[in-house]
């Protein structure tokens, strides 16, 4: 097996690390005996096959993680890979604790690497789930009821612009947060703008 080409310029990446910084170096160095090459995106240490993505470490205050870009097409035999959020279509992680269990894992680790560079190597896509699959919220409804051309407005945004703001719409629990965020909206969605432009 071809081993992954380090880059020394994450190294302080790792050097800085407070919390989690025996984890990320354990997880670092499973990631190199795969045949992968070193980068640094998102502000984070990621490993990639001729230039697609492959996984990423990175930590949180509960655990750190593999973060496997395509991990939704992973077989995962163990059953460890998490969904981070019901909205997370294509990335799965393998979450941690302790150095320990990443050590009596190691091998299966590479496993799952060595998998999600043959997915990329096949070309293989996550079907995402397109726009219209997206439950509108009861509150944008009515107002495409109440302002025609609100509706008419939304529906020519790109899918992209319309899955952002059906999210964003649909996260608050309280009907009143989510019609206040409707409401501060409205001008741009009628302009063509998406939740960020």
């Amino acid at each position: 097996m071809t081993k992954g080409v380090r880059n020394t310029k994450i190294d302080p990446f790792f050097r800085k690390a407070k919390q989690w910084k025996e984890e990320f170096e354990a997880l670092r160095e499973i990631a190199l005996d795969c045949e992968v090459t070193e980068d640094f995106k998102w502000m984070h240490p990621c490993y990639t096959h001729e230039g697609k993505n492959i996984v990423l470490i990175h930590g949180f205050k509960e655990y750190c993680a593999l973060l496997f870009h395509k991990g939704a097409l992973l077989k995962d035999p163990h059953g460890i890979l998490v969904q981070q959020t019901e909205n997370v279509q294509a990335a799965r992680q393998i979450r941690f604790t302790g150095v320990q269990q990443i050590e009596e894992m190691q091998l299966m680790l590479k496993d799952y690497i060595d998998e999600a560079i043959e997915v990329e190597k096949a070309g293989l896509q996550v079907e995402y789930k397109k726009h219209t699959e997206y439950e509108v919220p009861e509150e944008l409804e009515n107002k495409f009821v109440e302002i025609p051309d609100l509706k008419t407005a939304f529906e020519a945004l790109t899918p992209g612009r319309q899955r952002a703001y059906l999210f964003y719409f649909s996260q608050p629990k309280q009907s009143k947060t989510r019609e206040s965020r409707i409401e501060k909206y409205l001008p741009q969605i009628l302009d063509g703008k998406g939740l960020n432009d």
